[in-house]
């Protein structure tokens, strides 16, 4: 899904009116594909639940491709954050204490609402959407890999990289639980049983 429409920018006097505008259009947007789903994200829909015009969503976004991106770009950008500001607080845990700080801070980044937004506009539109659309997963395991690398410090890379796959595709799946029912999941359980696994993992990698 790429679009060829260029939005427009605001003069600098404006920008934090325009800012504000365009991140209350993305936060409708994400409400809008979590309480509807992603069929009912239409550009008529969109600016009626944020109670702007076409206008509006041409000048900030080009056009709704361009403001479904917008959400994806922002899900993601808040995702990665939230993960790269764990690892320099990694180093302060050991063992399963460690793991935990990991696996919750990952829960959490994944679980956000505008993170599952973005993975539904993701998946809903991979048919469509260029390859240079995919940079956001690329980017996000190989923080993960690198994260995962952390806690399973002193093992050969191999072994590792299992603990990144581990946790992405764990958080993934979780991810998309949250998508198919309508309402909130706990995953509580499921986290201290993933923290379990790779800590025995760890531990047994390291043993041997």
């Amino acid at each position: 899904m790429t679009s060829n429409v260029t939005p427009r920018r605001p003069a600098k006097g404006k920008q934090v009116r325009a800012d504000r505008t365009r991140a209350m259009v993305i936060d409708e947007t994400v409400h809008c594909v979590l309480e509807e789903g992603f069929g009912a994200a239409s550009a008529k829909h969109i600016t009626e639940r944020a109670g702007v015009t076409w206008g509006v969503i041409q000048y900030h976004f080009g056009d709704r491709d361009g403001l479904l991106m917008a959400v994806v770009d922002s899900g993601f950008s808040e995702l990665l954050a939230k993960l790269r500001e764990v690892e320099p607080k990694l180093g302060s845990h050991i063992g399963r204490a460690r793991t935990e700080l990991l696996v919750n801070t990952v829960a959490d980044a994944f679980l956000s609402p505008t993170s599952i937004a973005a993975l539904e506009i993701l998946i809903a539109t991979r048919a469509s959407r260029a390859d240079v659309d995919q940079r956001h997963l690329l980017d996000l395991f190989s923080t993960l890999t690198g994260l995962g690398r952390y806690v399973a410090e002193g093992l050969e890379p191999e072994r590792a990289d299992a603990v990144g796959n581990l946790v992405w595709t764990t958080l993934m799946g979780t991810m998309v639980a949250t998508m198919a029912v309508p309402d909130p999941v706990d995953v509580s359980r499921e986290l201290r049983a993933l923290t379990d696994a790779i800590t025995a993992y760890v531990d047994e990698a390291r043993r041997g």
